[in-house]
């Protein structure tokens, strides 16, 4: 059974299932009041997927996922999307929702996730929020200024210079985006580009231009050491090559910029080129990996709103924690 999304229409997304007839709408009798969503934030590789279905399961909750890459389908095994066995253990939505080729952003996640749960708590479970795509859970929790949408002609354009055209690009317009943006990562440019060109303000103004959040925030961030969690990370990365993401990769017809640029993807591609050997992939993948995850976490650093839970916390404790936080004490 794998759990698509309600209540939401926008071309391209595949579309299951409608919300229930009004009657059959009722208050989650775990829960107080009408729950609001609890978020479930880490960097990658924390376990979060893991602590999702506990909670999901002890909370009668549904689970919303809230990282970039999980959106797309055909990369399950790259972006360690939940398998199909844990998705019929509780209600899954918003993975692999979207084409290879498409490209999401923030906003577009907005749009797609906020109707979804609002059904979700109108049926009486609770959302369960979980991911680690910091701009995209900020996207959810603070209501963002009014950004452009994307412009497909200005994208193609953009998507046509190389990584150091743009970021020479960027730093004429924006340079203290320049300075503070991960200037490996392509997207990141060209999206901080696309946002400046369309609005016609440096990006590095607008970062911060978010309202106050729509509503009560509870959020738990999985947190490990940055040794332990590198362990993980290793561990992962060889279980991903060994369950076939090259060839995963290799079946994809015509991946679009967002796939492309996926970390891991780069690495696969030379992989099956035959430029470097596994070996080295792996460990290219693992390096990549670590930076994307020191990033996350001084985001989420950021976000004091998360109640820190160390990533090797039993079922009880994270049990406990999501109680204290949705309505001030344990079960």
């Amino acid at each position: 059974m794998n759990h698509g999304s309600r209540g939401f229409s926008c071309p391209g997304l595949a579309q299951t299932g409608s919300p229930p007839p009004q009657n059959q709408r009722t208050r989650n009798p775990i829960l107080k009041t009408t729950p609001q969503p609890l978020y479930l934030c880490g960097p990658t590789a924390s376990g979060k997927s893991r602590h999702a279905l506990t909670l999901a399961k002890e909370l009668n909750g549904e689970i919303v996922n809230a990282d970039a890459l999980q959106l797309y389908r055909g990369i399950e095994t790259i972006t360690a999307s939940p398998s199909e066995e844990d998705r019929n253990l509780a209600p899954h939505h918003l993975y692999g929702i979207a084409d290879p080729s498409d490209t999401f952003d923030a906003a577009l996640y907005r749009r797609v996730a906020l109707p979804l749960l609002e059904d979700i708590s109108s049926r009486g479970k609770l959302p369960i929020v979980v991911g680690g795509s910091g701009l995209y859970l900020k996207f959810l929790t603070h209501e963002p200024d009014d950004l452009p949408p994307a412009n497909s002609d200005l994208r193609k354009e953009l998507e046509a210079l190389s990584l150091d055209e743009m970021v020479r690009r960027l730093e004429l317009i924006d340079p203290p985006e320049a300075n503070r943006i991960d200037r490996s990562n392509p997207r990141y440019v060209q999206r901080a580009l696309e946002i400046s060109l369309m609005s016609g303000r440096p990006v590095s103004e607008q970062r911060t231009s978010f309202k106050f959040s729509t509503g009560p925030l509870h959020g738990i961030l999985i947190s490990w050491e940055p040794g332990a969690l590198e362990a993980r990370i290793r561990e992962r990365t060889a279980l991903m090559l060994e369950d076939g993401a090259a060839e995963q990769l290799d079946s994809l017809t015509k991946p679009g910029p967002a796939v492309s640029r996926a970390i891991g993807v780069p690495q696969l591609k030379r992989l099956l080129k035959g430029e470097i050997d596994r070996k080295t992939c792996e460990e290219e993948i693992v390096i990549a990996t670590r930076q994307y995850a020191k990033r996350q976490r001084s985001w989420f650093r950021r976000e004091t709103w998360l109640t820190p839970v160390p990533g090797d916390c039993s079922e009880k404790q994270i049990i406990s924690a999501a109680h204290n936080l949705l309505h001030g004490g344990p079960s």
